[in-house]
This record gives structure tokens, sequence and C-alpha cells, in this order.
């Protein structure tokens, strides 16, 4: 009875840290070649990007994981800008440090402090409920390198315009994983 009670804790134990791992296929294809593009983070579950190296690096494994963990208003970003995407969303955002906490940078409603309010309940704390991911969303394709090299640079603009020059802003290449040129 001990020996099952042993194994049981061992498949338990080692299913928790399995689950704990984004598995990205860029490096690792499964499933017939598909790829895992994004990964979610809490608490509203917006996508982060495992198909950039510069915001997803690879873990002493080869596997692509994010630079931070969750993405709350005081997620303090190593790098900047992040990305983050809503898939229900055409375009993703671009995220930045600032003394008030995180902002986001959205194309059509300029800089804002993070979270965008419809992820919050009246109260102002998370929704109780993750946002709602669409069926296939692991394997979304990356965000563009057009769209990246437009508003990457209007992005960090605005940022500028907004906030002081406390951090160096990364450029579309460097979001995209290129060397500078």
């Amino acid at each position: 009875m001990k020996k099952k009670i042993a194994f049981l804790c061992f498949i338990f134990i080692t299913v928790l840290f399995v689950a704990q791992i984004p598995i990205n296929c860029n490096a690792v294809p499964i499933l017939g070649g598909t790829t895992i593009n994004w990964w979610p983070l809490p608490p509203y579950n917006t996508l982060w990007p495992l198909w950039s190296p510069t915001l997803s690096p690879p873990n002493a494994l080869g596997i692509p994981t994010p630079i931070v963990s969750s993405l709350t208003a005081d997620t303090v970003l190593p790098v900047q800008p992040g990305l983050t995407w809503d898939p229900n969303l055409k375009y993703p955002w671009l995220l930045y440090n600032t003394p008030l906490g995180m902002v986001y940078y959205d194309p059509l409603y300029g800089v804002n402090l993070w979270p965008p309010d419809y992820l919050l309940s009246i109260l102002g704390t998370p929704l109780p409920i993750n946002l709602a991911l669409i069926p296939g969303w692991s394997t979304l394709s990356p965000t563009s390198t057009s769209w990246l090299s437009t508003n990457v640079p209007i992005g960090n603009n605005a940022y500028y315009t907004n906030y002081p020059r406390f951090a160096p802003l990364l450029t579309p290449a460097s979001v995209i994983g290129l060397p500078p040129l």
C-alpha cells in the first residue's frame, strides 16, 4: 500500500512539474508539426509571445520562457516594450514600465495604465473568470513583422512623450529577435 501511495505521489508531482513548463513547439514539433507561438499569462490570460527570443529567451532546456510570470499593474518588465495580446483584438499591446506602474500602448487609444478597463471588475480587481481564449490560441501566428516595424517606433514615441526616459527601449528588430544592424 505504501508503494502505491509513493508511486501516486511521484506521478502527481511529475504532472504538476510538467504542467508548469511552457512548451514551445518552434523548438520541438508536436501534434503533427504544430507550433506553440503564444503563452497565456495570469491573471488575465493575455498572450505572451514565445516566438520572440528577446521576450521569451530559451531556458536551460532550450524551451522559450516568458521573461515575466504575470502581467499585473505592478509587473516590472526587464526589457521594454513587452508584447501581449488578447486574441479577441486584431493587434497586440506594447507594454512599458512607468513610475505609476505598467502601461500599455494601443494603436487606437494611445498609452494607458495596465490593465485595460474591460479586464477589470467594477471594483478594479481582475475579473474572477480569466479571459476566454479562442480555440487554437497557442498556435496563432506570430505578430507580423510589418506591424511591429510600424507600431513599435510609434509606441516608443508615445511612451517617451507621456513618460520620462528612464529605460532603453527595444527596436522592432530586437522584438523579432534580429541582431542590430
